[in-house]
């Protein structure tokens, strides 16, 4: 329009860097990350970012270069999702629970220029930096992130020690264009390979302010870490609690029931983020650890669904679970299951069925739909009819790291292909099924796994459940699942098989129940392609096992 101009006085690259400087400004004197009996002020943690950003900048990290961490939930690890992008780099944050085969494919990969190690995890580095020196690879600067004050060991630079030495006065890089590269996060190992997930200054700003709004974050909360920071940048909220002037608790130590509600009680929290088996850990947790919440504490989960019954205990325990969905491809947060106050009439099975929904989208995503992935027509509104998740909008990734062929196929037809199935139900709202390769066939129908865990869950002596297909020679497949007990508590298969039948069609029951611990990622996803692995191994269900369904 005639008149109308873009200049320095109305745009502005958005970054999640802005939300720290407003809250050293607004907030400076209050705190802003707890670890143990440290305290830092926002006005302190700015200070340390600026001073990372500084130290990085003197070890040659410039525009676009990629640093790598592996740390656990740490003031150091909260730091460097600023300091890093400070600089004009990219932050590649890496799963703590990666072998060193794993981590030195994804410093090859990165092509990462230092690497920053939290000293419980050195061991793996080096490691890992000998397997990519045999390889041939360019080796990454290792900066370790010390458990003491920042002495360094073997000529190898320290993390405080480098604070303490980088020249004052750095100036911020801030980005030229909002969609230059802020993170590269790898997807959570549900594959061999993971893929490296670009994400920009643009979307990681608009998906903070969504996953903000959709949390009911207020100001100045409470944010306890349950939730690794690895994972999707901890699901934006490391950039969420700055944008708010928020408290990070980051708990030392490992994820112990006890220590979350002692952490919830003593700093007053009121939100925080969990996978489902942080749920599940909660509820089943002794009468003994569990504390009375001072406030209510407001949850996210995602991943995989929470079954209805402890979505309903969580409630109880005085938690109020948000349940959401997303993928690494959508900076983690994508959609909500946005509550209505007439639900709350409604008998706490019945509110429990809905809040296990993967809901709406956010307000910073502009599509969501459930599409026939070969026609791309959306299927019908009727909460049967099965389709691919599929999003589009300004918080979905820039594409794949050197992958374009990747790129292309995921988001073909103008919509990011999240390989999930689900219904929309006729409200609007979305529910999963299952990963499209998770559905089992069995004599031509159709069994969603997750159904079945959920009425695994339902079993008084179920602590966790995962549902795979078994090769079966009459039905083609059928139901195989792993079950694991909880302490103190006894079932047999046949147990197990009649409860399930009970409540399911029988089809749908399993026809073979294996008691074992169940292999997660670091997000609280079931690794059911090693569940796969094991079945195959067991061979083909004979015929006569399956003759009398």
């Amino acid at each position: 329009m005639e008149g109308s101009v873009k200049c320095d006085a109305n745009y502005t690259p958005l970054t999640p860097l802005s939300f720290l400087e407003r809250a050293a400004l607004v907030y400076g004197a209050r705190t802003a990350v707890v670890f143990g009996e440290k305290e830092y002020s926002w006005r302190d943690t700015r200070e340390r970012c600026l001073a990372g950003a500084s130290a990085l900048a003197r070890l040659g990290v410039g525009r676009r270069d990629v640093v790598a961490v592996l740390a656990a939930n740490t003031p150091a690890m909260y730091e460097l999702h600023f300091s890093v992008p400070m600089t004009g780099g990219v932050l590649c944050t890496l799963n703590t629970r990666h072998d060193a085969a794993m981590v030195s494919v994804l410093l090859n990969h990165s092509e990462a220029r230092v690497f920053l190690v939290e000293s419980q995890f050195l061991g793996v580095a080096r490691d890992a930096l000998a397997l990519l020196a045999d390889a041939g690879g360019s080796l990454p600067l290792l900066v370790t992130i010390a458990d003491g004050d920042g002495i360094s060991s073997d000529g190898v630079p320290e993390y405080e020690a480098l604070l303490r030495s980088a020249p004052r006065g750095f100036e911020i890089r801030w980005p030229a264009d909002e969609c230059d590269p802020i993170s590269l996060n790898y997807t959570s190992g549900t594959t061999s390979r993971p893929k490296g997930v670009i994400y920009s200054h643009r979307g990681a700003y608009l998906n903070t302010l969504a996953t903000a709004l959709a949390n009911e974050m207020p100001t100045m909360p409470v944010y306890l870490w349950a939730v690794p920071m690895f994972h999707c940048n901890g699901w934006c909220m490391v950039w969420a609690t700055a944008a708010q002037g928020g408290t990070s608790v980051c708990m030392a130590g490992s994820l112990a029931p006890k220590a979350v509600f002692e952490q919830i009680v003593r700093h007053r929290v009121t939100n925080m983020g969990g996978a489902p088996t942080v749920l599940s850990m909660l509820v089943n947790a002794p009468a003994s650890e569990q504390r009375p919440l001072p406030v209510k504490v407001r949850i996210s989960t995602g991943g995989a669904p929470p079954p209805p019954h402890i979505l309903a205990k969580m409630d109880e325990l005085g938690f109020n679970v948000v349940h959401g969905y997303g993928l690494t491809e959508t900076y983690g947060p994508a959609t909500l299951c946005v509550w209505k106050p007439e639900w709350d009439a409604l008998p706490a099975a019945e509110r429990a069925q809905i809040r296990a929904r993967q809901g709406v989208p956010h307000v910073m995503l502009e599509g969501l739909e459930i599409k026939d992935p070969a026609t791309m027509v959306s299927v019908p509104s009727d909460g049967r009819t099965v389709g691919e998740v599929m999003l589009r909008g300004n918080t979905v990734m820039s594409g794949y790291y050197k992958d374009p062929a990747a790129t292309a196929e995921a988001m073909s037809g103008g919509w990011l292909r999240s390989g999930d199935l689900g219904v929309r139900h006729p409200d609007g709202y979305i529910q999963l099924k299952d990963r499209s390769k998770d559905i089992i066939i069995s004599g031509g129908e159709n069994i969603s796994s997750i159904e079945v865990e959920s009425a695994l869950f339902g079993h008084p002596a179920v602590l966790d459940a995962a549902v795979v297909a078994r090769p079966d020679e009459h039905w083609g497949e059928t139901p195989c699942a792993f079950v694991t007990l909880k302490d103190g508590a006894s079932a047999t298969e046949a147990d197990i098989i009649e409860f399930c039948r009970a409540r399911l069609p029988r089809y749908m029951a399993p026809k073979t129940v294996i008691f074992a611990e169940l292999p997660k990622t670091s997000t609280g996803k079931t690794q059911k392609y090693l569940l796969r692995d094991k079945v195959r191994a067991m061979g083909i269900l004979p015929k006569l096992t399956t003759s009398k369904l």
